[in-house]
């Protein structure tokens, strides 16, 4: 069994061992049934009673899917059942790629999409195209985003603005826009944020990435309140460093040893770290966790 398997089965293992707990005279079932509801989507849990990792049948949206942490994600969705989209804006190559990875494995179906999640007029067509290929959206995951390096210094408006469009304003919007026709009970919101927002050192650098991604942390804390009462969960994944092209950017290979040597195990995160934890999230198995930040970073922020 391969890390991400094993740490996949061990969270689906916990929640089975809870719900057993607080419930064990209640049958064990994983059946889901879908009504229709003044015509939306709802699902009705009421014959089951340990919740199902398995995500067959849901349809899930994951912006910046075409590399790295996105398409790790979109891989393991699909290989648990789901039927992905892959949002990309520029390069239709890696995300074809990327479809036809999922496609090979025989399980979930997966789509490719162009849209600029960053913006207002993106994310209705990401939306529109998701319903017209697949009819539902169960499960958000708002992974694409940027990370530049400037110090307060050489912060300009443009700069700025560039971070707070993409990490903030353009997940948020997605949501709003993707919210009437998510599937409720049972719909996940999946935000993305840095470990960097709780490190006790931080580069002086990073003002304008860490800033976005605190404030998207806020975001996800305060809808889980509000969508939490229709039975939509919302939660940030939060990584340490992950070895991918917009880590590395702009880095020397000293910088990178030395951030890799703060993790106990002295190495870089991988895409393949992160996927599990984001696939456990979106499962059913993850309904009564909501509001939470989950830092995966192998122990480089404790």
């Amino acid at each position: 069994m391969s890390p991400r398997s094993k740490l996949q089965a061990a969270f689906c293992a916990l929640a089975q061992k809870f719900h057993a707990h607080s419930h064990p005279s209640v049958e064990l079932s994983t059946e889901n049934k879908t009504n229709y509801v003044n015509g939306t989507n709802h699902v009705d849990n009421t014959s089951a009673s340990v919740p199902s990792s398995n995500l067959a049948g849901k349809v899930a949206i994951i912006t910046g899917s075409s590399k790295s942490i996105g398409a790790s994600i979109a891989k393991e969705l699909a290989s648990q059942g789901a039927n992905v989209v892959v949002n990309y804006v520029n390069d239709f190559k890696s995300a074809d790629e990327v479809v036809l990875s999922i496609q090979s494995l025989g399980k979930g179906k997966a789509v490719s999409v162009k849209a600029d999640a960053c913006t207002i007029s993106g994310s209705k067509t990401l939306v529109d195209e998701t319903l017209r290929l697949f009819g539902r959206i169960d499960i958000l995951v708002l992974n694409a985003g940027i990370m530049g390096s400037k110090t307060l210094e050489e912060v300009d408006e443009p700069f700025i603005d560039a971070h707070f469009n993409m990490n903030v304003k353009g997940p948020l919007f997605l949501v709003k826009t993707a919210l009437p026709s998510l599937v409720t009970p049972g719909g996940r919101i999946i935000f993305f944020s840095t470990s960097l927002t709780t490190a006790s050192s931080v580069l002086p650098n990073a003002l304008c990435y860490v800033a976005s991604k605190a404030a998207i942390e806020q975001v996800s804390r305060v809808l889980s309140r509000d969508l939490g009462a229709r039975g939509i969960t919302v939660n940030t994944v939060s990584p340490g460093p992950v070895d991918t092209p917009l880590f590395r950017e702009g880095k020397p290979q000293r910088v990178i040893d030395s951030i890799a040597a703060q993790c106990p195990e002295n190495r870089l995160g991988n895409p393949e770290d992160v996927a599990p934890v984001v696939a456990f999230l979106a499962s059913p198995a993850a309904q009564w966790v909501n509001g939470q930040v989950i830092r995966v970073n192998g122990g480089f922020v404790v």
